[in-house]
């Protein structure tokens, strides 16, 4: 009783899932992921082993199709399952069993996989399958696009709980210490699309790289500036970068933050900050 879509980028150095349903915690149950390897989403009657035995077949430089085949061949339980898979080189393939609660079934192209079941229509694997194809950008955002897509199209036609989106590549992860470049959850809310996107903005805001063409240098202006804001919310400027650097600290801003020079991202940030006092 869901819909997800499994993608990668077209670079094949990001994979991913985006996931939402009327189910506690879909994200706990349906994505896998593993930077060089590919992706898989299980659903419906879902079969966690097929996360990490899909993932061990792709990382063994197995194609999407053979993934799925070798999944569901000796399962039992198939009919009832419903699986997508993309694989190291962009190979896509789905499955929908015939006893997925209706409306179920899938649709796939280079690089991405869209299925669901228990679904309001036809129209939702549509819409997700779409807006994938209309898109550019970062993977996280092409998956969220093609969630949010899906979910305005009618979605789980049960209703709406839960929404998940997992992104890998290497060294990708927090300070590169793992390959897990986004892990969002919305475990329980009455519109987790929306809430998944108001987490993953925070994600780009917190974990996101400067672009160093807007960097901002530090001269007497913005530094006169930054400081009386930093005395506004009580710091001591007496020395002006440790003052800054235990904003930034405070703040999580660590990842934005150049020697030197200021993300005009942060900036903005700070002067909300003050105005919002």
């Amino acid at each position: 009783m869901t819909f997800s879509i499994v993608g990668c980028d077209d670079e094949r150095t990001h994979w991913g899932v985006a996931v939402a349903s009327k189910f506690l915690a879909v994200g706990a149950a349906v994505p896998a992921a593993q930077a060089g390897a590919g992706a898989v989403a299980t659903q419906a009657m879902a079969n966690l082993r097929y996360r990490g035995d899909g993932l061990r077949l792709l990382g063994a430089g197995a194609v999407a199709g053979d993934v799925v085949a070798t999944l569901t061949r000796g399962d039992d339980q198939r009919e009832h399952r419903q699986v997508g898979v993309v694989d190291a080189r962009g190979g896509s393939a789905s499955f929908t069993g015939r006893e997925c609660i209706s409306w179920a079934g899938q649709r796939t192209g280079p690089s991405y996989a869209v299925q669901g079941n228990c679904l309001a229509g036809p129209e939702v694997v549509v819409a997700a399958a779409d807006a994938w194809e209309s898109s550019t950008g970062p993977l996280a955002r092409r998956l969220y696009g093609a969630l949010t897509a899906g979910d305005r199209a009618g979605g789980d036609k049960r209703g709406r709980q839960s929404a998940a989106i997992l992104v890998v590549t290497e060294g990708g992860g927090y300070g590169g210490g793992s390959d897990v470049l986004v892990d969002l959850r919305v475990d329980d809310h009455p519109a987790p699309t929306a809430e998944l996107g108001r987490l993953l903005d925070l994600h780009d805001l917190y974990f996101g790289k400067p672009d160093p063409a807007t960097l901002l240098p530090l001269d007497d202006a913005l530094r006169a500036e930054i400081a009386g804001a930093l005395a506004s919310l009580g710091y001591d400027v007496v020395d002006f970068a440790a003052a800054f650097e235990q904003w930034v600290g405070t703040e999580n801003y660590e990842e934005r933050q150049v020697p030197g020079s200021i993300d005009p991202v942060v900036l903005d940030r700070l002067r909300e900050q003050v105005a919002g006092r």
